[in-house]
């Protein structure tokens, strides 16, 4: 079992900077790939950005150059730094990560940005 809680979030304008915070229950070099998800009212979920215990990283296309997914494996965390900040990004970001075969979910942290 792995929990997964989201933090940082918030109210911000565009042009801004934000950065989620993801904190395990379990040692992060435990899991497999972990990721950022965002869902948008009346829209689906979509991948944000995803990390490799390697450390190799991926971007929607969306959000390259201005997001930045890390982990911290002595904190047992996972981060998003989010910079240049557009109303378009507005939604709520859920994190995850893969162990033992199964996908597990954060709650989600809801980000708004105002133009």
């Amino acid at each position: 079992q792995v929990q997964l809680v989201e933090s940082g979030g918030g109210l911000v304008q565009a042009g801004g900077s934000l950065r989620l915070s993801c904190a395990a229950s379990r040692s992060i070099s435990s899991l497999g790939t972990m990721g950022w998800y965002r869902q948008a009212p009346g829209k689906q979920r979509e991948l944000v950005a995803t990390i490799r215990n390697s450390g190799s990283t991926n971007y929607a296309d969306s959000v390259k150059g201005r997001f930045t997914i890390s982990r911290d494996n002595a904190k047992d965390t996972m981060y998003l730094q989010m910079s240049s900040l557009k109303p378009e990004d507005t939604a709520v970001y859920y994190c995850n990560a893969f162990y033992d075969i199964r996908i597990y979910w954060g709650q989600g942290t809801q980000v708004t940005v105002s133009s």
